[in-house]
């Protein structure tokens, strides 16, 4: 006899051999958010807490029939991207989300790796612009990441309102700016939908972390999952990531992976 029906979740996304970041974070936080996780592995790497070692990626036609297995069979309530190096990649993956009318995508335009190594190629970012972001829910880009899709420097709050304009007019439904990188004891992250703009504050953390960007966009997927609407599964993310860095295991001699199941996280409820 089967079971009540479980939200479920698929990230599309590289994998991490340390880890702490990619297939590897999304699918543990899927799971610390009792959403069932699925995945389509678009790249591999060799990778630890101090780096990247490699990259090799996958054909486009095996990122499709991973698609494919998934959601023919399974479904998804919601989807989150992660690194999509090439171009051909991402059309791949834009081309599947309409074929199969998926809903509930939260596009973290990961470009470059916390340790500083370039996880995408330069001519991608216009086809990501193009083709990915018009289809999704959510866009989670940092401050690197907004920098470049802007082409312009991004050093005040003000300019993170900026940017969020300029990405929003790209096509996703919402933006989230995430402040971390700007200086100050506090960080501050905006959400912009179009018209209303709201700023969240949080002491800043001390320490260098891993995969902090992957694990706040598959904790949004997993409470889009679960029916939340896009600020609530914003606001949930960030209490649950403020919880996995500060509880981060000392694992490795570079920058800390988060725990994914920190004490005192409870996850959302399904909503109908």
């Amino acid at each position: 006899m089967r079971g009540s029906r479980m939200p479920t979740a698929l990230t599309v996304a590289g994998s991490d051999s340390g880890g702490g970041a990619g297939i590897q974070a999304d699918l543990k936080t899927f799971t610390a958010f009792r959403v069932f996780g699925l995945s389509a592995i678009a790249g591999l790497t060799a990778q630890n807490t101090r780096g990247v070692r490699g990259v090799e990626l996958p054909t486009t036609e095996f990122i499709a029939a991973q698609l494919r297995a998934v959601l023919e069979d399974i479904g998804v309530d919601a989807v989150k991207t992660g690194m999509l190096a090439t171009g051909a990649i991402i059309r791949t993956v834009a081309g599947a989300v309409r074929e199969f009318r998926l809903t509930n995508l939260v596009v973290d335009p990961v470009m470059i790796a916390a340790s500083g190594d370039t996880l995408m190629q330069h001519e991608a970012a216009p086809v990501m612009r193009e083709h990915l972001f018009p289809l999704a829910t959510v866009v989670t880009p940092n401050l690197d990441e907004a920098t470049f899709l802007c082409e312009r420097k991004i050093r005040t709050i003000d300019d993170m309102e900026e940017a969020a304009r300029t990405i929003h007019a790209m096509g996703p439904r919402y933006v989230l700016i995430k402040g971390g990188h700007l200086p100050g004891e506090r960080v501050v992250d905006l959400l912009f939908d179009g018209r209303h703009s709201v700023r969240t504050e949080s002491p800043r953390i001390p320490g260098e972390f891993h995969g902090t960007g992957c694990t706040l966009s598959s904790a949004i997927a997993s409470g889009l999952a679960k029916g939340l609407g896009v600020p609530e599964a914003v606001a949930a993310a960030q209490a649950y990531i403020a919880l996995a860095m500060r509880s981060a295991p000392a694992v490795g001699g570079g920058r800390r992976p988060l725990n994914h199941c920190p004490d005192g996280f409870v996850p959302p409820e399904v909503r109908p």
